[in-house]
């Protein structure tokens, strides 16, 4: 498992330590039922605090992305229902494209940037 954390990044850690995992779970480098490494295993790894990993991996929980197991620790679990992940999708979307439109950004760069980032994880 390859995590990159940007130590010099406005986007605070745990946020990030989400992203890269949500991001491996997309492009199929983390699979379902797949074990993550355990809190400490990550922290040192990385070289973080415990804590920073214990959040990201909560809100990873929350999200429906991973389930806590007392035996096993984080395993991926995707039991996001679609259309609660579609409505999630979309208040998300509607800001970033507010905010490309505030830009100057107009619909076909949109789309265009929308299928690169989608043919990126579509394997």
């Amino acid at each position: 498992m390859i995590i990159e954390i940007d130590f010099n990044s406005d986007e605070a850690i745990y946020v990030q330590l989400c992203n890269q995992i949500i991001l491996g779970i997309a492009t199929s480098q983390f699979r379902e039922g797949e074990q993550l490494p355990s809190v400490r295993q990550l922290a040192d790894t990385i070289g973080i605090n415990m804590h920073t990993v214990n959040k990201a991996y909560s809100i990873l929980q929350q999200d429906g992305f991973v389930k806590i197991d007392r035996r096993r620790g984080a395993v991926i679990a995707i039991d996001i229902n679609k259309l609660k992940a579609l409505g999630e999708a979309q208040n998300e979307l509607s800001v970033v494209i507010a905010r490309a439109l505030c830009k100057g950004i107009g619909r076909a760069d949109i789309h265009a940037l929308v299928d690169k980032i989608y043919d990126r994880y579509e394997g």
